[in-house]
Parts: C-alpha cells; structure tokens; sequence
C-alpha cells in the first residue's frame, strides 16, 4: 500500500529539525503570524511538501506543540528526575528552566507553551487540549518525584505531593514569564533559593 503522506517529501528531509524551525516560528510571530511562506522558507521545503508531511498549517502547529512538550519543555524534568538528591535535583529544575528560557538556540525568550500556544488555545482548534495535557503531565512527573522521595523516607509522609508539583509548575511559569519580558538570567536566578525552600518546606512549618 502505497503512503501517500509521504509524497512531496523532499530529499533529505529531516523531520524533527523541520518540527524544530517551525515552532522558532511560530513561537516568535504567534500561529496568525506564522505565514506559509515564512514557515516553508525557515523549514527549507515548499508547500506540497508541508501538505503532504503536516496536512496543513494546522496540523503543523499541533505537531509543532507536541515535539515542543516531548523535546524541550522536558530538560528541567530531566534534571529533575536524573539528580539523585531532591533538593538539589529542584534546585537544577529551576536552573534548567532559566537556561532553556533565556538561551534558547532559536532565539526566543520565554516557554512556546506559555508564549505562542497559551495565547492561541481559545481559538485554535485542539490547542487547549494539547496544553492541558503537558500540563497535567509535567504535575504528574514532579508528584512522582516526590512521591519517591516520600517512600525513601527523605521527605515527610504527610508531603503534599501533588500541590507542591502544581506549585513548582507555577513557579518555572512565572520565571519563563520573566525572562519573556526580557529579564536576564542573573535576576531569574535569584529566586532560585527561595523557590526551593518553598517547594521542599516541611508542611508541619
């Protein structure tokens, strides 16, 4: 049977680099802004080859979002889960996120989530249901975390697993906020302190 999605598909074609440059577009000019000219151009491909491997602007925004939630917006939970002790392993979350959010190979400041896909979930057709879910995994990732630590025994038992996850989210959405309105990694990073001690305080205080 013959795979007609793959007609059109130039040679050479490396489809995550392509995913890759069509949300550094899409994350600096917004979906409206991002033309199919500018997205081709920046991808290296021509129309019938975007047609043909994405269906349509639509479809690629939605790819788009999903390779950024499995790709970049997992570094600081990679940290997270890879650095065996949990203060340090949060304070290297928060580190991650000021990196990724300030250095970006793209160029862009901030979270794609929070910059481009936040903005377009009221009006673009699946969006809103592709950033609830990499929402409520990131929680999910971050609560099991914690919950490790809680059966080892280095954090409390009564350790309010999944709102501190929930806090921990809103905080790394507050300081991609902050380095999206341009500021630097120095003034994120002074935070980094009390935004440990406030997810690992002990719930008794």
């Amino acid at each position: 049977m013959s795979n007609t999605k793959k007609i059109g598909r130039p040679k050479g074609f490396d489809r995550n680099e392509a995913l890759t440059k069509a949300i550094a577009v899409f994350w600096k000019q917004g979906y409206e802004g991002a033309s199919m000219k500018l997205l081709t151009d920046e991808m290296g491909i021509n129309s019938p080859s975007l047609y043909a491997e994405f269906g349509d602007k639509h479809g690629l925004y939605l790819e788009a979002i999903n390779s950024y939630a499995s790709n970049d917006a997992c570094t600081p939970l990679v940290a997270l889960e890879s650095i065996p002790e949990i203060e340090q392993a949060v304070r290297a979350f928060f580190e991650a996120v000021i990196d990724y959010s300030t250095h970006h190979a793209s160029g862009a400041k901030g979270c794609f989530l929070v910059s481009c896909v936040a903005t377009s979930a009221g009006h673009v057709e699946g969006t809103a249901e592709l950033l609830r879910d990499a929402i409520a995994s990131t929680d999910k990732r971050i609560a099991a975390r914690f919950e490790q630590e809680v059966s080892l025994g280095k954090l409390p038992k009564n350790f309010p697993c999944a709102d501190r996850a929930k806090l921990m989210f809103d905080l790394r959405q507050g300081m991609v906020f902050r380095a999206r309105a341009g500021f630097s990694d120095e003034q994120l990073a002074r935070d980094i302190d009390k935004n440990v001690k406030s997810v690992l305080a002990n719930p008794e205080g």
